[in-house]
């Protein structure tokens, strides 16, 4: 009688030591998104794009999305990156070429993942004495495809008042 106790009591001892150690599933993690990297990679897609639009070279430097819209102050939105650059191409025959843009990132937001990235940003135009002709605000959310991040949406809004 006192083998059989001691046999159901080790039974129970192993049974409740296997349970325990059975690793539990749990969901994945999330992948460690490096911030610091993602603004980084943002910062140098907006000093690509000002000094390609500085140089008056239109070229494709892969910064919107073929999707893309972009809001502008008084205009309707444009649709699909061709839309997009052909208004940038009317655009940069009405910039002075002594004049030069520059955009700063100031903040970002990062999706889990680092898929998406919301961008606040500055930007100023100056001409060639270097003083500030214009000032503004812009916010884009970028998407990573294949990789890296294209310009999905985006809106600017000058500082200069309205006269």
């Amino acid at each position: 009688m006192k083998n059989k106790f001691l046999k159901g009591v080790f039974y129970i001892y192993a049974m409740s030591l296997l349970i325990a150690c059975t690793p539990k599933s749990e969901e994945p993690l999330a992948p460690v998104v490096d911030t610091i990297q993602i603004k980084k990679e943002i910062q140098a897609k907006e000093n690509e794009f000002a000094a390609t639009y500085n140089a008056r070279e239109l070229k494709n430097i892969g910064y919107y999305a073929e999707d893309a819209t972009t809001f502008r102050q008084n205009k309707p939105p444009l649709v699909g990156k061709a839309a997009i650059v052909a208004f940038l191409k009317d655009d940069i025959n009405t910039f002075s070429k002594s004049n030069k843009i520059s955009f700063t990132t100031n903040e970002i937001y990062v999706s889990d993942g680092g898929d998406q990235v919301v961008e606040i940003g500055y930007y100023k135009v100056v001409d060639a004495a270097n003083t500030a002709i214009n000032t503004g605000n812009y916010m884009s959310l970028f998407v990573k495809k294949d990789g890296k991040y294209f310009c999905l949406r985006d809106m600017s809004v000058s500082d200069i008042p309205i006269e």
